[in-house]
């Protein structure tokens, strides 16, 4: 984004895909306003991260295919919604990325002949070799034709981590750490870059968090970045939100006009952050 160092320093090496930062997008500002932006809007908020007409006009083809974006035209104008089949599937993102932690009750340990490794990993779940898995007990339902057994206590097995590959999110974590800590004592210098910041926060942390399988402190390392890099995300987030709701009031329009610059499920996630 020109004329902005704080953006032109997150974005220094940072690869966006275009279908990614539209689902950011919806996440962060539009589901909680109603759900449709008109695709002038998003063609201009995803300009000022590099992402230019064309590849956001083939990446929203691709999201109606796979039934996340549901399209609509009035008069010239064409809007696009989130399709009913991915809003259970946002609602899970938001409450991870939004709403407060859930304490694991113990452990599920699951036997599950049809799970293949490719689904268990989409499941946050560790493999602790031929048909069983392993993941913190949050009161998910198990997936089908497995059988679960409940360990209670979830700080009482300690070493549980070396079924997942920590890894690569420890590093995710420590990526994010860096690029946002560095701006962490600097503000915007505009709402529109404000908003842009946001989206990049989000975008950055829900791209390692959503992966991680959020053991309980007892298993993971003494080391582990993903607590420093919650309270970073939160902290910046607030301090980012006023100025970039602004802009959101004053460009984002929707099929009935400009989206409002807050709404009473914003205003919600603002709350579990303090």
């Amino acid at each position: 984004m020109e004329g902005e160092p704080l953006v032109a320093a997150v974005l220094q090496g940072f690869e966006i895909r275009a279908a990614s930062f539209i689902v950011t997008i919806y996440g962060d500002v539009v589901v909680p306003r109603g759900g449709v932006l008109w695709t002038g809007t998003l063609i201009e908020i995803c300009e000022r991260v590099g992402i230019n007409e064309s590849l956001v006009r083939t990446a929203v083809s691709r999201l109606v295919a796979a039934n996340r974006l549901r399209g609509e035209r009035v008069g010239r104008r064409s809007y696009y919604r989130l399709d009913t089949s991915a809003q259970r599937e946002f609602d899970q993102a938001a409450g991870l990325l939004y709403a407060p932690e859930v304490p694991a009750l113990g452990w599920q340990i699951l036997h599950a002949p049809k799970l293949d490794e490719d689904e268990a990993r989409r499941q946050r779940m560790g493999h602790m070799g031929g048909a069983i898995f392993i993941r913190p007990d949050r009161g998910q339902p198990p997936p089908e034709d497995a059988i679960c057994f409940h360990a209670a206590d979830p700080e009482g097995l300690p070493g549980l981590a070396q079924f997942w590959d920590l890894t690569a999110l420890d590093e995710g974590y420590h990526d994010f750490l860096t690029r946002f800590g560095a701006i962490a004592n600097e503000g915007p210098r505009s709402d529109e870059a404000a908003l842009v910041l946001r989206l990049l926060l989000v975008h950055a942390y829900r791209s390692v968090m959503l992966r991680d399988p959020r053991l309980p402190a007892a298993a993971l390392p003494c080391d582990w970045k993903g607590h420093a890099a919650r309270a970073l995300f939160h902290r910046l987030y607030l301090r980012l939100t006023p100025a970039a709701e602004r802009w959101v009031g004053l460009r984002f329009e929707g099929v009935d006009g400009l989206l409002p610059d807050q709404s009473p499920a914003s205003a919600a996630r603002l709350q579990t952050f303090m």
